[in-house]
């Protein structure tokens, strides 16, 4: 693969080349840490910490710790993917066992951290759509509203960027439209009532949002939204393992 990458390519046959050097990156990785450790037990925390793909049935299933989730099965074209880093393994931890108990992820970190990046990932490794919304001061409830009713009933994922800049009496209220959603998804409803009408409800949507709280100008979370998500701290990645890969997917060895 990597003397193909190093040849004449289309640009998205170079994306797709690309994006297979690094998953398989990873996965090499992952094989080489279970024969130096020993594990030769499925059960082991060492294996079950990483994504697995399993087929059942007509279905595949997606398993981390002890939480499964359904493929999505959405077209997301050549694309990127992201290097694989343990920082990122315990994101994805934190944001499958969210999803499972119908709750979000809510990530903190300075910027650069790559917090945006593993929420689009995580969406495309488990084939659904994420769409990135930036949040803003000139951001209200009604935008909002509407943005929460085409993500519940297509089934995509949303990621909030910045969700602490914006105001804090329209945070409550978007505390209030999360909190009709994630109740919907907890008692298995097809159709739900969101604000003024009855919304289709996909279970595979799910909203996850970053913030940088350190930076001036960003507002505290009220309490009934942090109740909402369940919180995951990055700090910087390990530039010199994403580099390595980086530079080896491009055709460098």
């Amino acid at each position: 693969v990597v003397t193909l990458v190093r040849g004449e390519l289309s640009y998205k046959s170079r994306l797709t080349l690309e994006a297979i050097q690094v998953i398989d990156n990873n996965t090499k990785d992952i094989v080489h840490g279970k024969i130096e450790n020993k594990i030769n037990d499925v059960n082991y925390f060492e294996w079950i910490s990483h994504l697995i793909y399993y087929t059942e049935k007509d279905d595949i299933k997606v398993k981390i710790i002890k939480k499964t989730l359904s493929y999505g099965f959405e077209y997301l074209c050549s694309s990127t993917r992201l290097v694989i880093t343990p920082l990122t393994d315990r994101c994805y931890r934190t944001l499958m066992i969210a999803k499972q108990m119908n709750r979000g992820g809510i990530i903190e970190g300075p910027a650069g951290a790559g917090k945006t990046e593993t929420v689009k990932d995580l969406a495309k490794a488990l084939g659904i759509y994420c769409v990135i919304f930036i949040g803003s001061e000139e951001l209200d409830s009604k935008a909002t509203a509407k943005f929460f009713k085409g993500i519940a009933s297509v089934g995509a994922w949303c990621c909030f960027d910045e969700f602490n800049r914006i105001d804090l009496e329209v945070l409550s209220v978007i505390a209030s439209q999360i909190l009709m959603i994630q109740q919907a998804l907890t008692i298995e409803q097809s159709v739900f009532h969101f604000t003024d009408e009855d919304v289709i409800l996909n279970p595979l949507c799910g909203i996850n949002v970053t913030m940088n709280p350190g930076q001036i100008g960003r507002t505290s979370l009220p309490d009934n939204l942090k109740t909402l998500f369940r919180p995951c701290v990055m700090t910087c990645p390990d530039y010199a393992l994403i580099a390595e890969i980086l530079l080896y997917s491009n055709g460098f060895y």
